[in-house]
């Protein structure tokens, strides 16, 4: 078994949004990912998808996105990115998953032998004065974290442990992560300029791996995690 991740697929979510608008790099993105996918990944592999999967307003429009997805080789495990607002209550988006797909939010999940869990995430914070808004959202992500961290050594004490988030992490989730044994943690998020300082590699002094996987820094690649890990 191989673990993947490509975030940030932006699928068109019922509308035909092209996404070559933010440059001629993103023209037929997606099939140029299936591509990719189908080449590599095998049914008994896991693709980690850390948000902003569809530009999808309700989860209806959705669903076809998630069809998209779910028809490709592998297991799947998605994670709530801020354009996901299609993301209602994880009941029904459990619900509507295609089989062999997972939803996490701010919990955790076992698959042969590998724990992954992860939340959203939030700006991170400077040292400058904060919008009240966003130090809130911040500090109720921290938790959130912290409950699928704890979560995922609850059900899994001695796993390997992937976190998932959406939004790059501080040293404050890194930490976080880094307490409860994480071995690595992938986030997307990030386009363009923004990819250029990317965190990524090793950090901390557990040697825990940090990946950004957001699929136009990839070169709309699938990329294998372990692989990376033993460059």
């Amino acid at each position: 078994m191989k673990i993947y991740a490509i975030g940030d697929l932006h699928l068109p979510g019922g509308d035909a949004k092209p996404m070559d608008v933010f440059g001629p790099q993103w023209e037929r993105h997606f099939e140029r990912i299936a591509q990719d996918w189908r080449g590599r990944v095998a049914e008994q592999d896991i693709v980690l998808i850390p948000g902003d999967i569809s530009w999808a307003m309700r989860q209806q429009e959705a669903e076809p996105d998630l069809l998209a997805i779910g028809v490709l080789p592998g297991r799947k495990i998605l994670l709530r990115g801020n354009h996901d607002y299609w993301w209602s209550a994880i009941g029904r988006v459990r619900a509507a998953l295609p089989v062999g797909m997972y939803a996490l939010q701010n919990d955790a999940l076992v698959l042969d032998g590998q724990v992954f869990c992860g939340a959203r995430g939030w700006t991170c914070l400077g040292e400058e004065p904060q919008n009240p808004d966003d130090a809130r959202i911040y500090a109720r992500e921290i938790l959130r974290m912290r409950m699928s961290l704890e979560t995922a050594r609850r059900i899994a004490p001695e796993l390997p442990l992937t976190a998932l988030m959406h939004f790059p992490p501080d040293p404050s989730f890194l930490s976080l992560a880094e307490e409860f044994g994480a071995v690595r943690l992938v986030y997307g998020h990030l386009h363009g300029a923004g990819l250029r300082n990317a965190l990524c590699g090793k950090w901390g002094g557990s040697g825990m791996y940090i990946h950004q996987v957001s699929c136009d820094g990839l070169g709309f690649r699938l990329l294998d995690l372990e692989e990376k890990e033993r460059v």
